[in-house]
Order: structure tokens, then C-alpha cells, then sequence
């Protein structure tokens, strides 16, 4: 059978018994980076006596995961088949779901253990209310195909939260605090790691705060929007267009609901 074994996102005492039982009776490990995981086993071995028999070792990731599911066959999964990514949860921006795909196509048996995952864990500890949110995993990196993931992320009425490398978070405050500059952002660095840090307020108070903080891993969540701000048309459509500033600003301010004297001074700059 197959089994899906979520490992810590940071803090090694996450570890859960279910993931370490799954993990000691692996016939393969199927694994996004073999040298993560055997490293983890190491560490799993001297603090918690983890015992394993002689266990087989697979590369299993992004680039590849398409061409091995393709070359499957059932008996495969009449060993003990555990599949791991680096950190957290298999199948949330990481891969797994072509592999249970395939479980259920071919009546195959398989499991997922429950565990670490940053997405619920950043939902939780933004403090926002709401019990719905929609998850983005990672924006396109530039272009026309950023610019629409952004707008749907700040666009939908709910709750919104993404993945986003350090290098790029500056961009994306900015990109947020041009287009809804009164939106609330919570950020979650290095989640139950050693230097783990919460902020909180708009982007450009965000961008103020964080300095030169911007290292580790970082989880986006962003305050929902009210439903009537769905719009095709964008903050910089507008302001793209060849319209007086006055003109953009009220326009702008039908589909923000912010405030036409703020938008028009933020246009003057």
C-alpha cells in the first residue's frame, strides 16, 4: 500500500508516532529529495531510537513524478510505499496527488497521515475571523500571469493565503499596498523554526516593520475583501488609462472602497 507521511515544517519534535511507525516499517521511500529525507531518519534515529530495516530510496519530485506515475504497475504498491516531502504536508504545493491518482484509478490501497502543514497553521495564527480561505500556493513570478493571480487573490471575498519566496515579498507588499493600500496582510516567518516571527498591519506599514528582516520562509495571508470588489477591471487598468487624476481616483474608489482624496493623493506621487 501506499502511505503519505506529512514530516515537520521546522521544529523536529512535530514528528508525529503514526509518521514514525510509517516511516520505520518503509519498504521505499519515495521521497522529493532523497538527502532531506535521509537526513530526517538520521536525526529521527539518535533522538527517538527511530529502528528501520535495509530500506530503498526513490527520487520522486516535480520534474520527474509525471514519468514515474506513467511507468507504474499495481504490484508496486504491494510493499510498503512511503512517500515524503522535504517539509510538511505531501500534496500541498508539493507533489503526491498523481500518486493517489493513480491508487484510486487502480483500486490501490493508500493512507494519509494527518500533520505539520504552514497553510493552516499561518490561517490560524492571523487572527483573522472567518472560517473560509482559499489557498494560492506561489504566484507566477512576473508578468500578466502574477498580475491576475494577484487580483483573484485579493479579489474573491475570501480569506486568501500564499506561499511566497524572500526575495520577492518586498514586490509583493508593494504590488498589494498599490492595489488595495487599506487591506490588512498577516506574514509568518519560519513557522515553529528557531527565529519564527508574526507581523501584522497594511502593506506599507509591513514594509516599514520588516526593514531588512526579509530571510527565511514565508507564509502570506491576506484580510478578505468584500464580494461587490470583484471587478474585471483592475487598479492598474485605471490607472493606466489617459484620464485626469480625479478621474481615475473616483473610479479606482468604486471598486476599492477606499477613500477618493487618499487614492488621489497616492496618484499624485
Amino acid at each position: 500500500m501506499l502511505k503519505l507521511v506529512p514530516t515537520p515544517i521546522g521544529n523536529i519534535s512535530d514528528i508525529s508516532l503514526r509518521a514514525m511507525d510509517a516511516l520505520s516499517e518503509a519498504d521505499i521511500l519515495l521521497c522529493e529529495d532523497t538527502r532531506v529525507t535521509k537526513k530526517l531518519l538520521n536525526i529521527l534515529k539518535e533522538r527517538y531510537s527511530l529502528k528501520t530495516s535495509e530500506q530503498q530510496f526513490i527520487s520522486l519530485h516535480y520534474h520527474n513524478e509525471k514519468e514515474f506515475v506513467e511507468q507504474l504497475e499495481v504490484s508496486f504498491f504491494d510493499q510498503n510505499i512511503v512517500y515524503v516531502s522535504d517539509a510538511g504536508m505531501p500534496g500541498i504545493s508539493d507533489p503526491a496527488q498523481l500518486l493517489v491518482e493513480y491508487c484510486l484509478k487502480n483500486s490501490v490501497e493508500y493512507d494519509v497521515l494527518p500533520g505539520a502543514n504552514a497553510v493552516l497553521t499561518a490561517f490560524v495564527a492571523s487572527g483573522f475571523v472567518t472560517t473560509q480561505m482559499l489557498f494560492f500556493g506561489f504566484l507566477a513570478h512576473k508578468g500578466k500571469e502574477r498580475n491576475s493571480m494577484l487580483n483573484s487573490a485579493l479579489h474573491n471575498g475570501y480569506t486568501t493565503v500564499l506561499y511566497e519566496a524572500p526575495h520577492r515579498l518586498k514586490k509583493l507588499l508593494e504590488e498589494i499596498k498599490k492595489e488595495q493600500s487599506q487591506r490588512v496582510v498577516f506574514l509568518a516567518k519560519e513557522i515553529t523554526k528557531k527565529y519564527q516571527k508574526f507581523y501584522k498591519g497594511t502593506a506599507s506599514e509591513l514594509l516599514i516593520e520588516l526593514n531588512s528582516e526579509i530571510k527565511g520562509e514565508w507564509v502570506v495571508v491576506i484580510e478578505a475583501g468584500d464580494l461587490h470588489q470583484n471587478s474585471a477591471i483592475t487598479k492598474n487598468d485605471i490607472e493606466a488609462l489617459e484620464l485626469p487624476k480625479k478621474t481615475k481616483a473616483k473610479l479606482i474608489s468604486k471598486i476599492t472602497g477606499e477613500n477618493i482624496k487618499d487614492i488621489y493623493t497616492q496618484l499624485q506621487e
